[in-house]
């Protein structure tokens, strides 16, 4: 080593080359991986080999059964790719790991190919094929590329490992924001639960039906307050607990004192908004509670809307308690709407504004219960809203004469 500039002593240029690739490596750690998704990961590691060192790149990800799909590429098109009856030399780097290399021609040029596995933690993601025309690879290139093709590998690992825990999450989610329970009959439901966001934790949100005598149903919405597996286990044993107190025929204000006070015993427990309604199809009424919910909607027949003025209650596992109920007509013509907030609010607006526009909506006249749940979901765009959403509709049906 000189004792004047610390540089290694080597071929003309090496030191270059050397600093060269550790600044290429650093741009790769900086730009590949920005996002946990494997299509970005692959089109990323895609530019930014064609941006430093290659004419065209082309990344494969492994299926399942083996084979592979071409998810990504760059650079200039029609060049060759890697010959399937090919001998490649193989070069040992970096730890051993192979770089496979073809010289073909391309046009009369010869044309460069490497390939590079993607391969982290013992597992094969699927391959990068580099090419370049006129000129091979050198050692710092291709360590260059066998370094990208790592550390690409490495975020499509974690990427999957979250894939996975999301699809575990929402598996979840379903089996506890089931379909509600039975109704009788005499009643017309149709529910949607929709997550916010394609990787939405488990959450909140729920809505339950219970069979009472006589005819009568109690319908429930309820949201626990904040995301993620916590709020989803409260939600579950609001459920379970409800259940019980509604076995009872309890008005629905009473319920929900019962309900409160039992949850408030659990200082465990996070708080939760509910509505209770229960359906009268014989009465041709509806009793209503609120524990700290928004109200529901009416849609009479010509699909105008009213909201329900509801006297609000504070919400469940506070053990304030103080609910009180409300009873209303609702015909055969008309349809009951509950939601949770996430179907109508939206940031930075007064929730009065955001309740408005629930009521102003004019749907088709005429819809059935579910061709109404899925307009109103449209109308509110609440595919992209910011919250969790839960909609329990239900329509009276009309008595055969």
């Amino acid at each position: 080593m000189s004792e004047h500039d610390g540089r290694s002593a080597g071929p003309p240029g090496e030191y270059e080359a050397l600093l060269a690739r550790l600044r290429r490596m650093e741009a790769a750690a900086e730009q590949i991986g920005t996002r946990l998704d494997e299509t970005t990961t692959c089109e990323e590691l895609a530019g930014f080999l064609f941006r430093t060192l290659c004419d065209a790149v082309a990344v494969e990800l492994r299926a399942d059964d083996g084979s592979l799909s071409r998810v990504a590429v760059a650079g200039a098109a029609g060049l060759p790719a890697a010959p399937a009856d090919g001998s490649p030399s193989v070069r040992a780097m970096d730890g051993g790991h192979p770089l496979s290399e073809w010289v073909v021609l391309s046009g009369g040029t010869p044309a460069h190919l490497v390939s590079v596995p993607l391969l982290a933690r013992d597992r094969v993601y699927g391959a990068v094929l580099a090419v370049r025309t006129r000129r091979g690879f050198s050692d710092h290139e291709t360590a260059t590329i066998h370094f990208a093709a790592r550390l690409a590998a490495v975020h499509l690992g974690h990427a999957r490992e979250l894939a996975a825990t999301e699809d575990t999450a929402m598996n979840l989610q379903r089996a506890l924001v089931s379909e509600p329970g039975r109704p009788h009959p005499n009643l017309e439901m149709a529910s949607r639960y929709l997550p916010v966001g394609s990787g939405a934790l488990v959450g909140g949100d729920w809505f339950e039906t219970v069979r009472l005598h006589f005819g009568r149903t109690l319908l429930v919405v309820g949201d626990v307050m904040g995301h993620g597996l916590d709020a989803a286990v409260d939600m579950n044993a609001y459920r379970s607990t409800l259940r019980d107190v509604a076995s009872t025929d309890l008005a629905p204000h009473r319920v929900l004192r019962q309900l409160d006070a039992l949850v408030a015993e659990d200082p465990a427990r996070r708080p939760a908004t509910c509505l209770l309604v229960r359906m009268d199809p014989t009465r041709g009424v509806a009793d209503f509670a609120s524990a700290g919910h928004l109200p529901p909607a009416i849609f009479g027949a010509d699909s105008s809307a009213a909201l329900v003025d509801v006297p609000v209650g504070p919400p469940l596992g506070t053990g304030v308690g103080g609910y009180e109920g409300v009873t209303r007509a609702i015909t055969t013509e008309e349809t009951l709407l509950m939601f949770t907030d996430g179907l109508v609010e939206r940031r930075g607006e007064d929730i009065d504004v955001s309740l408005a526009r629930l009521a102003g909506l004019r749907l088709p006249v005429g819809a059935a219960v579910e061709e109404l749940v899925d307009a109103v979901v449209a109308a509110l765009d609440a595919r992209h809203a910011e919250d969790d959403v839960a909609v329990l509709a239900a329509r009276i049906r009309p008595r055969r004469p």
